[in-house]
């Protein structure tokens, strides 16, 4: 009960200021009552004495040209907002593959496990397994893009081609930002609200210019801080941040060998731990207008397109631009 009425309460106030959409509700941890784009399928694994069921979309052309792209979310993200772009890729012929990473969207979200992005990455293989495809081109997005660059770097012989929009990871936050342990971070977890969470938006994403199209994947995530299981969903949100902290893909880029394609909103300024880093550090983070054209001489033939004032969510902000790119690279 004490839930329902704080619940109540934070929509109430925040609805009265104007702040958040009409329809944001509590979301619990599996986003049961969320209805996702597409039909919904779920693979059972039993990983670190667990077992887990992770969420995927299978989205099937009507006319296949034979290939398959899996699109990796980001971290304040699922596989809701790849929506658009799986229906173009799919009126191209594209088979498209949407996980849930495990502890994100749909998918499971244990208390004890070992977040790695090398684990992700089998996560997502088990998916491409269970759906016998030998070989895929992987697009992810922001924390997406470390997996995909990790799943390249474990699996290169099903990957045809790696895309990688605006990822985070393009440089090693540890070398900038103190470490925060997991409590740490798990306490600065249950403080996120809506207002929280589009301030930072608005600030790395956005450049405090706020449009429609931008609030239905901030419902999402205010949506989970209104309910009970809010909880579960901060603790594992607390072990990602730390994975992202701690191991870091920057230094292996070199070794990838697949065709890849770099899109970067040069405007982007996300990075992890920020807040952390001492004060004459902090402007030198985030530096995507920089760190795009660092991480295309790291790897061996990389495209770049750098897309000029554009935040951290080109599939999102300036969508035609993102796809026009993207279509370009793979058909």
């Amino acid at each position: 009960m004490k839930y329902f009425r704080n619940a109540v309460m934070a929509i109430m106030f925040m609805a009265g200021t104007g702040f958040i959409s009409a329809q944001i509700r509590p979301l619990d941890a599996l986003l049961s009552d969320y209805q996702y784009p597409y039909e919904v399928h779920f693979i059972t694994l039993k990983s670190q004495d667990n077992d887990l069921k992770m969420a995927y979309m299978d989205v099937k052309p009507q006319k296949s040209n034979g290939k398959t792209m899996m699109l990796l979310h980001g971290k304040n993200f699922n596989g809701a907002y790849w929506e658009r772009t799986a229906r173009d890729l799919a009126s191209k012929g594209f088979r498209v593959i949407i996980p849930d990473q495990i502890g994100f969207g749909k998918s499971s979200k244990p208390h004890s496990y070992q977040f790695s992005f090398s684990q992700l990455a089998e996560n997502t293989k088990a998916i491409l397994d269970e759906l016998k495809i030998d070989k895929t081109i992987v697009l992810g997005h922001s924390m997406g893009g470390m997996v995909a660059t990790r799943f390249t770097l474990l699996y290169p012989d099903k990957v045809e081609k790696l895309i990688l929009e605006n990822p985070i990871g393009l440089e090693d936050y540890k070398t900038f930002a103190s470490y925060q342990t997991i409590d740490q971070a798990y306490q600065s977890e249950l403080k996120n609200t809506a207002e929280t969470y589009k301030n930072y938006q608005l600030k790395f994403y956005y450049d405090n210019k706020w449009k429609e199209e931008y609030q239905p994947w901030l419902d999402l995530i205010a949506g989970w801080t209104l309910h009970k299981d809010y909880p579960k969903v901060a603790w594992d949100a607390a072990l990602t941040s730390d994975m992202i902290y701690n191991q870091p893909v920057c230094y292996e880029f070199k070794n990838i060998k697949v065709p890849t394609l770099l899109i970067i909103g040069t405007r982007d300024r996300t990075a992890i731990g920020k807040d952390r880093a001492p004060k004459e550090l902090q402007p030198k983070m985030g530096q995507y207008q920089e760190l795009g054209k660092k991480t295309q001489q790291e790897i061996p033939g990389a495209k770049l397109v750098e897309l000029e004032n554009v935040g951290h969510l080109p599939h999102i902000e300036v969508y035609p631009k993102f796809f026009e790119t993207l279509y370009d690279f793979i058909k």
